[in-house]
């Protein structure tokens, strides 16, 4: 199963309002709101990329 970058990023913004509390920061917390949607999207990507599939080996 391929899941795209865009799709992946998606999800780490929406994981990351929840748990921020913030649909959009403030300036003051821009920076490290994007950080963690950056390190959650490579993160994720890693891990889908690592994980084994059964039938697929």
């Amino acid at each position: 199963m391929f899941i795209s970058d865009e799709d992946i990023e998606a999800a780490a913004l929406q994981f990351v309002r929840k748990i921020s509390g913030y649909r959009k920061p403030s300036q003051a917390n821009e920076k490290v709101f994007n950080r963690a949607v950056r390190e959650i999207s490579r993160s994720s990507r890693k891990m889908l990329d690592d994980l084994v599939v059964r039938g697929s080996v």
